[in-house]
């Protein structure tokens, strides 16, 4: 039922919108998950807007765009044809709309999470580092491609995977979990106001239901998953020293230095703040214009 070249050129121009208006939080996110004491959002915000402008909110922002429209179009593609094989499936296997909905949804967030982490985790890695400069005492980079060629020389191509597993522990459940709750959620909004199967179809109250069933999504996940997510950034961007050499640290390494630092397990849950409010909006704002863009996309009856 969809016009692919259209849906995929589309959703590269509306999700690279998306990720333009949001990227000041992940910098801000970032930024107090390597910070070795607690700082506040406010403190940060206003620190970056003295001493580096607004340029300071967009650092690594380039890399990041680069990697949007590949890792989109592998993002959308697995979504879609795992939704609807394991969608077939589980009607064969006479479940349930609502678990056959739920499976599906959530089979398609596993899989479309993973798929998009073999280019997010190098955008990631290298976007991160130049998101933390003026920050961190950390190698300088010019830009992005100063970053890709000098974790290349000291780290090999390895370098570019810090975390990769750790990417998948955090986004493939993540993902599955959104995925299945959205749809739940949709499902039982939608059943409070006889649905849009019991009346015709609201587009304002469509955008509504799927705004507040994304937002409902979201806020579990991100409690879950920040503990993980917080490691994993670290990994990907700080480093150890060893007889005068950095290295990349362990995993171990890695939540002994944040144990160190204070604060014990709360620790993990800095930049809960900013990652809850960048997933909530970015939820929200990515599921409305996913459903917006299907509907532009749909190829018209003749």
């Amino acid at each position: 039922m969809l016009d692919k070249s259209r849906f995929f050129f589309l959703g590269a121009a509306l999700f690279s919108g998306v990720s333009t208006a949001l990227y000041p939080i992940v910098v801000l996110k970032t930024r107090q998950q390597v910070s070795p004491t607690h700082v506040s959002c406010a403190n940060i915000s206003l620190a970056i807007a003295r001493l580096e402008g607004l340029k300071g909110f967009y650092k690594g922002f380039g890399t990041s765009l680069l990697g949007t429209i590949p890792a989109r179009a592998l993002y959308m593609t697995a979504l879609e044809i795992t939704k609807s094989s394991v969608g077939q499936a589980t009607v064969r296997l006479g479940l349930s709309d609502t678990t056959s909905m739920a499976v599906s949804n959530g089979a398609a967030g596993l899989a479309s999470a993973v798929a998009a982490q073999v280019v997010w985790t190098p955008i990631d890695v290298v976007s991160q580092r130049l998101m933390v400069q003026g920050d961190l005492s950390l190698n300088k980079y010019a830009n992005g491609f100063d970053a890709f060629r000098k974790i290349l020389y000291s780290d090999g191509p390895r370098g570019f995977y810090r975390g990769f597993g750790l990417s998948i522990l955090t986004y493939a459940p993540s993902n599955a979990v959104w995925w299945a709750s959205y749809s739940l959620s949709q499902k039982k909004i939608w059943s409070r106001f006889k649905g849009p199967h019991g009346h015709k179809e609201d587009a304002r109250g469509s955008v509504a239901v799927q705004a507040l069933s994304a937002a409902t999504a979201s806020g579990c996940s991100a409690l879950i998953t920040m503990p993980v997510d917080t490691i994993k950034t670290r990994l990907q961007v700080l480093d150890a020293e060893e007889n005068g050499r950095r290295r990349a640290m362990t995993v171990m390494q890695t939540v002994k230095s944040l144990m160190r630092e204070g604060g014990g397990f709360g620790a993990c849950y800095r930049g809960l703040g900013p990652r809850w409010v960048s997933m909530s909006m970015s939820a929200t704002t990515m599921i409305t214009t996913y459903e917006f863009l299907k509907r532009l996309s749909t190829k018209k009856q003749r």
